[in-house]
């Protein structure tokens, strides 16, 4: 007679058991009891779900990493590109990512890539390739407000690869290339025009003083007997011999 009793006890029992979950430290649980949430998201730790009437959903309050597939974009000056990106982003409010939105990770998703293609689409190429840091913020800051009334918190928006029809690359080579020859050129007219300068002043000290231009003279051809093993035949400027004839008369 005490047999339904224990029956029971035991369908109690493992009912209770079977009503216990553990949500982790980074788990939070959103219940509907009769389809109405409660006030508060569940957890971490042990929570009790008391089946059918309650219905636990699961959310994870750990940073999420999205990658966005290669969206085709047109830049603002008409060229065809792909970009791809990725999306690092978490729950801050569990209640809101589950009844404020269906799926919140689809939802994000898909709001990554039209905002992704809508921003790089005001865009120039020129803009999109040296500006990236200034546009990822801007696809950040548009994210993050659109999904803030999912509780969705947007932390950072990071473009990993550009890219650009064949044609497209061999241009920018070409415009690489003539810029690089441009700065050449540049400073080499920068190191003539210096050059030009500082003999221009060297020869106003020189022609102030005419023994200066001797020793200067003797000097370049004691450099050139020197580099050159032959014998060298130059007229004698008179000034020259002026300058010693000079010292001579005095004494």
């Amino acid at each position: 007679m005490f047999y339904p009793v224990w029956v029971i006890v035991g369908i109690v029992v493992l009912y209770l058991l079977n009503s216990i979950k553990v949500l982790r430290e980074y788990e939070r649980g959103v219940i509907f009891r009769l389809g109405r949430v409660l006030a508060r998201p569940k957890g971490p730790g042990l929570i009790l779900v008391f089946s059918p009437i309650d219905r636990l959903i699961r959310v994870s309050l750990r940073l999420v990493t999205m990658d966005i597939p290669p969206q085709d974009v047109i830049t603002k000056d008409n060229v065809s590109v792909k970009v791809n990106a990725v999306v690092y982003f978490r729950v801050l409010e569990p209640l809101k990512a589950i009844i404020e939105v269906q799926d919140f990770l689809y939802a994000t998703s898909q709001l990554a890539q039209t905002t992704l293609r809508s921003v790089l689409g005001e865009v120039e190429l020129d803009e999109l390739l040296s500006e990236r840091e200034k546009l990822n913020l801007q696809l950040q800051e548009i994210l993050d407000k659109h999904t803030d009334p999912w509780g969705i918190k947007v932390q950072l928006v990071e473009m990993k690869h550009v890219d650009l029809p064949e044609n497209m690359v061999r241009a920018i080579a070409r415009q690489a290339e003539a810029e690089r020859e441009r700065r050449a050129k540049v400073i080499h007219a920068e190191g003539e025009y210096q050059a030009a300068d500082k003999l221009t002043k060297a020869a106003d000290i020189i022609s102030q003083n005419p023994q200066a231009l001797q020793l200067r003279f003797l000097g370049t051809l004691s450099e050139v007997a020197t580099e050159k093993n032959s014998t060298i035949i130059f007229p004698l400027p008179l000034e020259l011999l002026r300058a010693f004839t000079h010292s001579t008369e005095k004494k």
